[in-house]
């Protein structure tokens, strides 16, 4: 049987620390100062492709954008105002844009008119 450490300075070192806050898990820098997803732009051609989904999201349905070429703080911009201009809810994880509800038309209209070349996917 191991022998129970008498102190805490026997455990061997730094244990827990709030000092720098959240620490991102593939850099170990502190969130604020992570350079690992900031200046990741995905490669594509360019496109960003829009359609409508509800397979796996218990009937509801969702409007994808995928393909958009900006950096992470850019497509969050971006997410934020696509989500105002729809007046809905969305989410944006690994890259894809999600908007609740059928927009496909609405958000076509507004990426073109933001400069993005978009076209519309799937059926």
């Amino acid at each position: 049987m191991a022998k129970k450490a008498a102190s805490f300075a026997a455990l061997g070192g730094l244990v827990f620390s709030t000092d720098a806050g959240r620490h991102c898990p593939d850099c170990s820098k502190p969130v604020d100062a992570c350079i690992c997803k900031q200046t990741v732009i995905p490669a594509g051609d360019g496109i960003a492709r829009v359609r409508r989904e509800s397979k796996g999201r218990g009937g509801k349905t969702v409007t994808t954008i995928t393909g958009v070429p900006l950096a992470l703080d850019e497509l969050t911009a971006l997410a934020t105002t696509l989500k105002k201009r729809c007046g809905t809810g969305g989410a944006l994880k690994d890259g894809i844009i999600e908007i609740q509800g059928d927009h496909v038309e609405l958000l076509l209209a507004e990426l073109i008119k933001l400069g993005f070349k978009a076209k519309k996917s799937g059926g």
